[in-house]
């Protein structure tokens, strides 16, 4: 008998490893770039790249017979992602790489918490702790009042509310459409969407500056195909804790390219709120299991 998809944790570790370097990698791109474009610009780009890689899949979705409601869904999840991608594009540009690292950990919390808003998943108390611990972590990386908190800081606060709000979205899309379509729409609603942002602050672009934001691409594509490996190999609870080392990588880079100090407490307060993800993910696997799992009798027969 075959084992169970689920069932490799080295490999899925190993997956999980190459999604955290890719997204590293993206991190440093758009660092490297900075301020020389505009965020919407430079988002529009990167995006135009996706776009190019999904056109084969794009017909037969814009095909598909989805009523209003549904693709009113989905151009409300390309409006919130236009807006967290600008929000993420600004502060990769002017604050440290391992800060906006940290506080993008942010956004599995804010989807738990709209999830129990919204979907009734409920506030169980183990839930309501973790995610006060990773506020915690949070206050330990952005430290308000003993430091100077930037307009960087900001955006990749709102990013991390609004790329929640965009996954929200996404979660209920998957329960009407397949998962390569939600993907497949998301590049070009948010493509379109950033289309006249991009327009109003046009500078001319080099085409050195257009093919690294093509690589942009290419490893955001790269990091979200391991990621998805990762999980097929092994449940999350294996894998989630993997992701504080995109953390450490950020950090290093930063040192090394960028000339950013390592801050011990962008680490510490990173590490509580990965911490508490890793507990959440846990903690839900387990209560999954004790309901899936069927009695000894219903498995006779």
């Amino acid at each position: 008998m075959n084992a169970p998809s689920q069932d490799r944790p080295v490999l899925g570790v190993l997956w999980m490893l190459a999604t955290g370097l890719s997204f590293v990698v993206v991190n440093g791109i758009v660092r490297y770039l900075g301020t020389a474009l505009p965020a919407p610009q430079s988002a529009f780009i990167r995006f135009a790249w996706g776009l190019l890689f999904l056109l084969p899949a794009l017909r037969p979705v814009l095909r598909s017979g989805f009523g209003p409601r549904v693709w009113g869904l989905f151009a409300l999840r390309g409006g919130l992602h236009t807006l967290a991608v600008i929000l993420w594009f600004f502060a990769m540009a002017r604050i440290p790489i391992a800060e906006v690292t940290a506080i993008g950990y942010l956004n599995p919390i804010m989807v738990t918490i709209g999830a129990a808003l919204l979907f009734g998943e409920g506030f169980a108390w183990r839930r309501m702790l973790a995610i006060g611990v990773a506020l915690i972590g949070a206050l330990i990386v952005l430290r308000p009042g003993l430091r100077e908190i930037t307009p960087g800081h900001y955006a990749q606060l709102g990013a991390a509310l609004v790329f929640g709000a965009s996954y929200l979205v996404a979660k209920r899309l998957t329960q009407l459409a397949p998962a390569g379509v939600v993907v497949a729409l998301m590049a070009l609603t948010v493509t379109i969407g950033l289309a006249p942002f991009a327009a109003a602050v046009w500078q001319p672009v080099t085409l050195t500056q257009v093919l690294w934001l093509g690589g942009v691409a290419v490893f955001a594509t790269l990091g979200h195909y391991c990621m998805m490996r990762a999980f097929a190999c092994a449940p999350m609870t294996v894998t989630q804790p993997v992701t504080f080392l995109q953390l450490v990588w950020a950090t290093l880079l930063g040192w090394l390219m960028f000339g950013e100090a390592v801050d011990p407490w962008v680490l510490v307060g990173g590490g509580l709120i990965i911490g508490a993800i890793s507990y959440m993910t846990w903690r839900e696997s387990r209560i999954k299991r004790r309901t899936t799992t069927p009695p000894v009798n219903a498995t006779k027969g």
